[in-house]
């Protein structure tokens, strides 16, 4: 524990978990910002939400690209820097089992997608078609970095008001 607290004193992992957390989710807000409909396409493929009423699953296609955009430069500038971090610990922490959920699903499907890891598919982040187990274990490393964002005690690198 000692260590963690001296690396975290270093300001190293926070300006890491600023960079990379928000640079991928300002360019994944701005992905689906610019493409509403495939987003929201992407939200339907998941079958995780109901489509009735219309206006719950459109509200999510058009809150959730300017949520990931907001958290992004929060990260990016250090103004809100603990919400961005929290905001986009929670959602990775909605996105990464539904994207195991819809890899699941498609198991099997084809001869090609005998196993999670042979899966390939646009899991509607932004990212495009990838394999499974490379955006499941992104999601994990992101998720990491935006929790260390998010509890960070260091005062280096926080960027914003706060210097």
């Amino acid at each position: 524990m000692d260590a963690l607290k001296r690396l975290d004193a270093t300001g190293i992992p926070l300006l890491l978990a600023r960079i990379v957390v928000g640079f991928v989710f300002l360019s994944y807000g701005i992905e689906k910002v610019s493409d509403p409909l495939t987003f929201l396409k992407s939200i339907k493929n998941y079958d995780l939400l109901p489509l009735e009423p219309t206006w719950f699953i459109n509200s999510i296609a058009v809150i959730l690209p300017f949520t990931e955009i907001v958290c992004g430069l929060a990260l990016l500038s250090g103004i809100g820097l603990r919400a961005g971090g929290a905001i986009t610990s929670l959602m990775l922490m909605a996105f990464t089992p539904a994207v195991y959920l819809l890899g699941s699903s498609l198991v099997g499907t084809t001869a090609e997608f005998d196993s999670l890891c042979n899966v390939v598919a646009d899991c509607g982040c932004g990212s495009g078609a990838i394999p499974i187990c490379n955006k499941l274990m992104e999601n994990c490393g992101m998720l990491i970095l935006s929790l260390w964002a998010t509890f960070s005690m260091s005062g280096k690198f926080r960027g914003g008001l706060s210097t």
